[in-house]
């Protein structure tokens, strides 16, 4: 979902004139100098029954929904908390094509989808590739968005990690299972960088 969402929108601030880039990036960033916790419980105001949205939808006369403590609320958490570490690297290497790559192609006769294709996306794809790292080791180890916008009703790895040193002080089962995510998150690390320099070397 990050990808989806990050491409499209590094893409659009890619293409602004320098000053107003300047000034988007900035809006990208800030939420990364805002502490995690304080983040996340500021979705509760928004999502609860009572809310800020379901008041939205009222003043529309629509029935209100109700999102926090469910598997919509966690991930809604997520997107938003790790949309940014997707965005910065995308948007890096989208700066970094040289323009005149995208006009020769453009002057041979590449549509918009073929030029998208053929020439933007393949690379970008170190960005790309970067961004799912950087989103994909927070997300597979967070446990306090699913506490906090789910009510602890779906376990997540980091839940159980935490549960296993926390509840149940079984710290021998909680320190295997942080061995195996580390060895995972290792593995597909190796395995981006792999691709990532193998995409430099074409």
């Amino acid at each position: 979902i990050c990808l989806v969402l990050a491409y499209p929108l590094a893409q659009a601030i890619n293409g602004e004139k320098e000053s107003t880039r300047g000034l988007l990036m900035l809006l990208v960033m800030v939420p990364m100098w805002i502490n995690f916790l304080i983040k996340t419980y500021a979705w509760k105001p928004i999502l609860r029954q009572d809310g800020i949205l379901n008041a939205l939808l009222g003043f529309f006369g629509a029935d209100p929904v109700n999102i926090l403590y469910t598997r919509g609320a966690v991930l809604l958490g997520m997107v938003y908390n790790f949309l940014p570490f997707m965005v910065l690297p995308i948007l890096t290497s989208l700066m970094k094509i040289d323009r005149r790559v995208i006009e020769a192609a453009r002057d041979l006769g590449a549509s918009r989808l073929r030029l998208q294709l053929r020439v933007i996306f393949p690379l970008a794809l170190p960005g790309v590739f970067s961004g799912i790292t950087m989103t994909f080791m927070p997300s597979v180890s967070t446990f306090l968005i699913p506490v906090i916008l789910g009510g602890g009703q779906d376990m997540m790895i980091g839940n159980l990690v935490e549960q296993q040193f926390l509840k149940t002080a079984d710290e021998t089962f909680g320190s295997a299972i942080s061995i195996i995510l580390i060895s995972v998150i290792m593995v597909i690390m190796i395995g981006m960088n792999r691709l990532v320099g193998g995409e430099g070397e074409r």
